[in-house]
């Protein structure tokens, strides 16, 4: 009797052996560089203090009260080739100037802020230090009485569009 051996291949030779080890790999790789590209951009819109933002939520509702207390409403025009922005305010406020915040929902590096200063006719008046358009929250601060009053809208901005804030 004689018994027949079938010849047996290195582990090296196995193709089953270079899948899994493929598979293992690429998830090394895959784990390594997701690792990477989030080390590099944290998150910018989450918040540890949510205490100081829940104070924040509330000062926002003081300010958006007295702003319709004083009956506030604005209309804007962004002209992103002249650089400026033009405000006519209507109420019972009229301070000597406005801050004018134009922020981004989802990147904060394209949030821009104008301050606006009164003019003789009784507009306002600011520049734009470049162009601003697509989807912002726009938020116009005064103050009247020693308090500050807020008017906030989201809009989708475009060069020589009105914008009606307070409505």
């Amino acid at each position: 009797m004689s018994s027949q051996q079938t010849p047996v291949n290195p582990w090296y030779k196995e193709v089953w052996v270079w899948f899994i080890l493929g598979i293992l790999g690429l998830s090394v790789v895959l784990g390594t560089s997701m690792l990477v590209i989030a080390t590099n951009n944290p998150p910018g819109l989450l918040s540890d203090n949510y205490y100081d933002v829940g104070k924040g939520i509330n000062t926002s509702l003081e300010r958006e009260d007295l702003a319709a207390r004083l009956q506030l409403k604005a209309d804007l025009v962004l002209d992103n080739d002249k650089g400026t922005v033009q405000l006519q305010l209507q109420g019972f406020s009229n301070p000597p100037q406005l801050v004018l915040n134009l922020i981004s929902p989802t990147q904060p590096e394209r949030d821009r802020r104008v301050v606006m200063q009164a003019q003789a006719d009784g507009s306002y008046s600011g520049n734009l230090l470049d162009a601003v358009e697509g989807r912002r929250f726009v938020e116009l601060i005064g103050q009247e009485g020693g308090k500050d009053w807020r008017l906030f809208e989201e809009e989708q901005l475009a060069s020589g569009q009105r914008i009606h804030l307070g409505e």
